[in-house]
């Protein structure tokens, strides 16, 4: 196995780099079939549709120290037809399990389609090699739902148990955020003026998590919810410290205010009489940018530094002021057209 990436090497004079990709030209006898999601094999009438193209077909995804196809079988297969003598492949670096996981999601994202069962046999080995994946996560490498892809976790014998879930971002997540919140309650404790991205990087906790712990011990509860209104321990809460800075308690569910907004906003989007007039597509873009920032609200308050705090509290309270008198005016219009 050593000596297969000294015979690329030796083979590619051709190498070229495409969108951050190493692509290489292999004489076709040296690529290997490789481990299919595909339950059924591989589909004959899609080679002979793939060999009737002109168009040069994209290059394949070959793992690099067995030269086994990772995607692209049916590509191999129509190039042979063709009598082509080379082909243009991608090397893949991972394991087996991480080899398996990639040509399911490339299965996914284009080419011909798997089916129901391919992607159910699918999920289940992933859960199996990959157990701290998150169900979101599996399910988008699938193309099933998420709903499903928790039943198959709940009810295979095969799937080991993990105390941790890695999603789509690639974060990993305790399971049980017990000792994840009393962690980052201690880090708060003993230096109030950390950030929350940083209390949550030691924690082991989302910056979410950590901001819910300071607003939670801010208020004299315990930081693990369900646990009692109290610190624990007899600890003094965190609100009640001298010079401590007191914020607002929590208002309605920002999941549920952030889909009414998307929704009020895409209506809007689609009305002519916004966007047939420059005022009204302004007004549109304002509302747009101040929609896709609030999804990162999180971790932008995270990661604001501690001497900017106060400023950009003043500025976030002007602004709001603005939007407040901006709603007051349409108010009053509404209510001259109402009168009207």
């Amino acid at each position: 196995m050593g000596r297969v990436g000294d015979d690329i090497l030796s083979v590619g004079a051709g190498d070229y780099q495409e969108e951050g990709r190493t692509i290489v030209s292999l004489p076709l006898l040296q690529v290997l079939p490789g481990d299919s999601p595909r339950l059924g094999g591989e589909d004959k009438i899609h080679v002979l549709r793939l060999a009737a193209l002109d168009t040069p077909l994209p290059p394949i995804l070959v793992d690099r120290r067995s030269l086994r196809v990772i995607d692209g079988l049916h590509r191999l297969m129509a190039a042979a037809l063709k009598g082509l003598e080379v082909i243009d492949v991608e090397l893949f670096d991972g394991s087996a399990e991480d080899a398996f996981l990639r040509a399911v999601q490339a299965n996914v994202e284009h080419g011909l389609q798997l089916t129901q069962a391919d992607r159910t046999a699918a999920a289940l080995r992933i859960l199996t090699s990959h157990p701290s994946m998150s169900d979101r996560a599996i399910a988008k490498s699938t193309g099933l739902g998420g709903r499903t892809v928790a039943e198959l976790r709940r009810t295979s014998d095969s799937v080991p148990q993990s105390n941790f879930r890695i999603g789509r971002d690639g974060k990993a997540r305790p399971l049980n955020g017990t000792r994840g919140r009393l962690r980052a309650a201690e880090l708060i404790r003993k230096n109030p003026e950390a950030s929350l991205r940083q209390v949550g990087r030691t924690a082991g906790v989302s910056p979410a998590t950590a901001l819910d712990v300071r607003r939670r011990l801010e208020r004299g509860e315990h930081p693990v919810p369900g646990r009692g209104n109290h610190a624990p321990d007899g600890a003094t809460p965190f609100g009640a410290r001298a010079n401590a800075r007191k914020e607002p308690a929590a208002g309605p569910d920002p999941v549920v205010l952030g889909q009414a907004s998307a929704a009020a906003l895409e209506k809007l989007m689609r009305d002519p009489s916004l966007r047939q007039s420059e005022l009204g597509r302004r007004l549109l873009r304002m509302f747009r940018e101040n929609a896709l920032g609030a999804k990162d609200m999180t971790d932008i308050v995270a990661s604001v530094p501690s001497h900017a705090i106060e400023l950009l509290v003043q500025l976030s309270r002007r602004n709001a002021q603005i939007w407040e008198n901006f709603a007051q005016e349409l108010n009053r219009r509404a209510h001259v057209v109402k009168s009207e």
